[in-house]
């Protein structure tokens, strides 16, 4: 019962995994500066080269020629960083004046914030630093655990369970067609990395297979496994970025489980 709905969930999922690397290009992580170019890099090499120069044979001409070098990188420099500076103002300019406010919230946020190094290490429950990755894991996990396991007190009160009507109709591709319009863009997928714009894209065969995949889920009365597991991620809230106690955890979801309900 279970492994049909879960090899049907497997092949229409890495069906839109081959979809998206066929069509998407493949995303390139930020740099922390975004105006460093070849440019930048060749100066470095050549400032490296000089300053090793004069290190072999601290002459009058290895000075001169070191210190003209560094002049010209922090010129090159500053320049390629004022144009960039520029050119993302003009940006912001431009996404306020088409009310492109997504972007425009985005980008005053860059410019506030500027940049946040990471850090992985945070604090055990006596306050000592931890630096393990394996012992910094177990530090979240327990701290999730903690969290989302608190024992409330509260009335118990015994609820009837009813199963589905037979006469209730199967979910009909309308349904699911309207389910799958109406999730969320811009939203974090889980840990099958599919978000919902991938789904949305795919049209009316992707679309047609997921309906199927659910009337057998409705019939069954069984979630593929992967559907049941979610992804917490720490968002900090206020105050020491190292102690746990200052984040809260969001869950990410699978996109094709709120097709289901």
């Amino acid at each position: 019962m279970g492994n049909f709905v879960n090899k049907a969930w497997e092949t229409i999922r890495e069906n839109i995994k081959i979809f998206a690397k066929e069509s998407l290009a493949s995303y390139e992580l930020k740099k922390h500066k975004p105006w460093f170019d070849e440019g930048c890099s060749e100066l470095l090499d050549q400032r490296k080269q000089a300053k090793l120069q004069w290190l072999q044979d601290p002459s009058e001409l290895n000075v001169d020629n070191l210190n003209n070098i560094r002049r010209e990188t922090s010129r090159h420099f500053r320049n390629k960083k004022r144009e960039y500076l520029k050119d993302k103002i003009d940006e912001l300019a431009m996404n306020g004046k088409n009310k492109n406010i997504r972007y425009l919230y985005r980008g005053t946020n860059d410019f506030k914030m500027g940049y946040q190094p990471s850090s992985n290490l945070v604090k055990d429950e006596d306050g000592d630093l931890l630096a393990d990755s394996h012992n910094i894991l177990n530090r979240w996990r327990n701290y999730f655990f903690q969290l989302l396991h608190v024992h409330r007190v509260s009335a118990v009160r015994q609820t009837e369970i009813h199963r589905a009507e037979l006469l209730i109709p199967d979910p009909s591709p309308f349904e699911v067609e309207r389910a799958i319009v109406k999730l969320k863009r811009y939203k974090s997928p889980g840990s099958d990395q599919i978000p919902a714009e991938l789904i949305q894209a795919r049209g009316k065969i992707l679309r047609s297979k997921i309906h199927n995949l659910i009337t057998s889920i409705w019939h069954k009365d069984k979630l593929p496994d992967q559907w049941k597991e979610s992804i917490i991620v720490p968002v900090h809230k206020k105050g020491d970025k190292i102690d746990c106690s200052n984040y809260r955890g969001i869950s990410l979801l699978f996109r094709n489980k709120k097709t289901e309900g």
